[in-house]
């Protein structure tokens, strides 16, 4: 019997001309790749769901479907985190 890895996924939800999100996504996108993480990046910007839920909380980070961080993230907060989940 096969078994099936989960996919491994990190979304990151931004809003465009958001300073932090792009400072977010400057750390994540390299240690996504390293970790093998796939980043799925979600603009909420006329998203009525996404905006309630979040608002002016973003950035919003979120490995493999739990929340991780918002607003900032260090390099080496996100490869604590990202080292534990291999495990």
């Amino acid at each position: 019997m096969q078994t099936r890895m989960a996919a491994r996924i990190l979304t990151l939800y931004t809003r465009d001309g958001c300073h932090l999100c792009e400072d977010m996504q400057a750390i994540v996108a390299p240690l996504a790749r390293q970790y093998g993480y796939a980043l799925e990046r979600v603009d909420i910007a006329g998203v009525s769901e996404l905006e309630a839920r979040f608002g002016e909380e973003i950035p919003v980070l979120f490995i493999d479907g739990r929340k991780a961080f918002k607003f900032r993230v260090t390099e080496r907060e996100l490869r604590k985190q990202l080292a534990r989940k291999e495990r």
